[in-house]
């Protein structure tokens, strides 16, 4: 987990329901999924209280989401977190990127026993940014 290869090859996939997203821009969960689509990948945004966040379909839950996802990228604290790994592996993600003091050992370890790329504790802007500096200079 959380290693530079397994950050670069997660950062390769292009297709990210970010769970936990919120409508407010301030929001850590709303701007990074915002960053992320500005630099080209595909979001899907994963709350059940919004029909819509940021003029993109909202998903109540990751196996209401029509096309298969790459990346489950959680904004959920911790206790939640094991769902939505459970969820991930059921719909085939390809990896799980649990974000800033989103800790959940046994939930990372299930996902990578189940094949999955984890990153825990971390950013996928902050790592973005350090991975891909040179572009955005």
């Amino acid at each position: 987990m959380n290693n530079s290869n397994t950050i670069r090859e997660i950062l390769q996939l292009k297709t990210i329901a970010v769970v936990g997203m919120s409508p407010k821009p301030e929001r850590p969960s709303h701007y990074v999924a915002m960053y992320l689509k500005e630099y080209g990948y595909t979001i899907y945004p994963v709350n059940p209280g919004h029909e819509k966040i940021a003029g993109m379909d909202c998903y109540p839950d990751l196996e209401s989401i029509p096309d298969s996802i790459d990346i489950v990228d959680i904004f959920r604290r911790s206790e939640f977190v094991l769902s939505n790994v459970d969820s991930a592996i059921a719909i085939g993600a390809k990896a799980v990127w649990m974000q800033d003091t989103v800790i959940h050992e046994e939930a990372g370890k299930k996902a990578e026993d189940a094949g999955l790329l984890v990153v825990m504790n971390d950013c996928m802007l902050r790592q973005h940014r350090k991975v891909f500096k040179s572009k955005h200079d």
